[in-house]
C-alpha cells in the first residue's frame, strides 16, 4: 500500500502499527511546555485526527458548538472545567469525556493549566467548488437560493 492508502511509507504491504509520541516526554515539560498543540497525529492515510494540546493556567478554549464530530478528551496532566449546557463538570488526569457532535462546551484550565489529547474522526479536506455548488446546498438544506 502507497502511504498515502495509510501504509508505511516507501514500503509495499498492509499498513502497520506505529508508535507515535511519548505522552510522559511530553508532560516532563511541564508549566515550561508552549501553549496550544504540543502533538499532532499528521499520519498520511488516517482516518482519525488526534491532538495533544496544553492550555497554561486560566487558558480557555471559547464556547462553541461542533456541529459535525464527536470528540474523545483525555486529560492527562493538571486539571481544567468543562462548561457545557447542563453546567459545570470538573476535569483532572485520567478524566475521559466524550464531547457528542452538537453539543455546546468551553474548557478553561485550572490553576496549574492543563495538558489533554483530543481524538475525533478527521475532517475532510476543504475542497474548491464552482460558485452554484453553494447554490445547490442552499437549496437542498431549504434555503432561498
Amino acid at each position: 500500500m502507497a502511504a498515502e492508502d495509510g501504509g508505511s511509507p516507501g514500503t509495499a504491504g498492509p499498513p502497520l502499527p506505529r508508535v507515535l509520541c511519548d505522552t510522559a516526554e511530553l508532560l516532563s515539560l511541564g508549566g515550561d511546555a508552549p501553549a496550544g498543540a504540543l502533538w499532532k497525529l499528521a499520519e498520511p492515510g488516517r482516518q482519525l485526527d488526534a491532538n495533544v494540546v496544553r492550555l497554561p493556567a486560566g487558558g480557555r478554549v471559547d464556547t462553541h458548538t461542533e456541529p459535525d464530530l464527536d470528540v474523545l478528551l483525555l486529560v492527562l496532566e493538571g486539571a481544567a472545567r468543562l462548561d457545557s449546557s447542563d453546567g459545570e463538570h470538573p476535569l483532572s488526569a485520567g478524566v475521559l469525556t466524550w464531547l457528542p457532535h452538537g453539543s455546546t462546551r468551553a474548557v478553561l484550565a485550572g490553576p496549574d493549566g492543563v495538558t489533554y489529547l483530543t481524538v475525533h474522526r478527521r475532517r475532510p479536506g476543504m475542497r474548491i467548488q464552482p460558485p452554484e455548488a453553494a447554490d445547490r446546498l442552499r437549496r437542498s438544506l431549504g434555503g432561498d437560493a
